[in-house]
């Protein structure tokens, strides 16, 4: 027995050490040489400060800016720590609920705009942190940022489009993957 216990143990111990340290400080110091923005978390610094990542998004709720996608971590919105999605259905109530209560909040935020509402406005993406969102889902927000920042609605529309990753929002406007913004709804 002992002579099959000491490979099964040595064995152990070397993938431990090959797959579980080796391997992963390989591919960390090659993504530090070849990637070190990427690698070092796309972390966003003015004035020496850090104030946040390019990949987490941030919860934004003043009716000037843009809003991005909701976030489903806890106990507050885009905690990188506890990254997670709703993992709701669409049949669940509670995303129905939830679904309902952020339409209306848009709603309110904007009461003029009849436009439909696009999903990624009301639900979270599958990480909870996502920081984009469609090109239709910052064109349904251009009425309200221009009118809060002051500007014409062609200023902030013509920097959105300029500003926006092509192929992600080309793929949602191909979808029109759209909420009907009827009252009550």
């Amino acid at each position: 027995m002992t002579s099959q216990i000491r490979p099964a143990i040595v064995t152990l111990a070397l993938f431990t050490l090959l797959t579980g340290v080796l391997y992963p400080l390989a591919v960390t110091g090659m993504a530090q040489v070849l990637f070190p923005w990427a690698a070092s978390g796309s972390l966003i610094e003015r004035d020496g400060q850090i104030l946040g990542s390019e990949l987490i998004g941030q919860p934004f709720s003043a009716p000037q800016y843009f809003w991005g996608r909701p976030s489903a971590t806890g106990p507050y919105p885009y905690n990188a720590a506890a990254s997670s999605g709703s993992n709701l259905g669409p049949t669940n109530p509670t995303l129905q609920e939830t679904a309902k209560i952020r339409v209306e909040a848009l709603q309110a935020a904007d009461p003029g705009n009849t436009q439909l509402i696009p999903i990624d406005l009301v639900t979270a993406s599958a990480s909870g942190l996502d920081p984009h969102i469609s090109l239709a889902a910052a064109l349904y927000q251009v009425v309200r940022v221009a009118r809060e920042r002051g500007l014409s609605e062609e200023q902030v529309r013509h920097l959105v489009e300029e500003y926006s990753n092509n192929a992600y929002s080309a793929s949602w406007r191909a979808t029109g993957k759209c909420l009907e913004a009827k009252p009550g709804v």
